[in-house]
């Protein structure tokens, strides 16, 4: 069964008031069962993407990430995460950024973009900016992306980054450290037949945004490949 359940919701509210290796031992089996319900919505979401980008990861269940939670360096010692994630990675050295699903009872969404792209990555797409960031901001200013993201998310500097004219017209963009959007979705949405339809449906409104930011990554000032 490919859409998200009742019975998976369910079982997320008991573990996040249920945050302990007792009662998750006690009820691993629910869990499988859920976490099965998880993949097969993965898988159909996998399948949907793949017919209109070239995605590298193999499968939903690769594309899961784990329930358990790093607590090494957290205040938060609660052993397990109380949602289900996953991302799928988009293939070949042109192909760059990715999609992140969220499901979790009264905060689900969709992301993608660049959470942090490397030195090098991030100062050819702040050149590409300053040089001429017209094409992006047609990206970002779109109705679709509008009605759909609201506007481009992400950490950012205070001011412009070092190398960069302060009094830049485009320095509110240079500024990004993140190059993030996102959307949200009701606990109604996400337990409808037609939310895999909706994911995707969002996934494929990133793609201008998602190809813009390929392009600044792997071309030089010429527009040459440099991959």
């Amino acid at each position: 069964m490919a859409v998200i359940t009742k019975e998976n919701f369910q079982f997320l509210k008991k573990l996040q008031k249920n945050n302990n290796r007792d009662w998750f031992n006690e009820n691993k089996e629910e869990y499988l069962k859920q976490h099965q319900n998880t993949i097969d919505f993965a898988d159909l979401l996998l399948n949907k993407i793949s017919t209109h980008d070239n995605i590298e990861t193999p499968t939903g269940k690769k594309s899961l990430y784990r329930i358990y939670r790093d607590v090494r360096f957290s205040k938060d010692k609660s052993p397990y995460k109380s949602h289900w994630a996953g991302g799928f990675k988009r293939a070949t050295n042109e192909l760059r950024g990715g999609y992140y699903f969220h499901i979790e009872p009264g905060n689900s969404m969709l992301g993608g973009g660049f959470w942090g792209p490397n030195k090098e990555d991030l100062l050819r797409i702040r050149e590409d900016i300053a040089s001429n960031a017209s094409d992006l901001r047609k990206v970002l200013d779109s109705k679709s992306f509008k009605d759909t993201f609201g506007s481009l998310q992400g950490e950012q500097l205070k001011t412009a980054p070092k190398g960069f004219d302060k009094e830049h017209p485009d320095v509110d963009l240079l500024r990004y450290k993140q190059f993030i959007i996102s959307t949200r979705f009701t606990d109604e949405e996400v337990l409808s037949p037609d939310f895999v339809n909706k994911v995707n449906e969002g996934f494929k409104k990133m793609r201008p945004f998602l190809d813009y930011m390929s392009e600044s990554v792997t071309t030089d000032s010429n527009g040459t490949s440099i991959v």
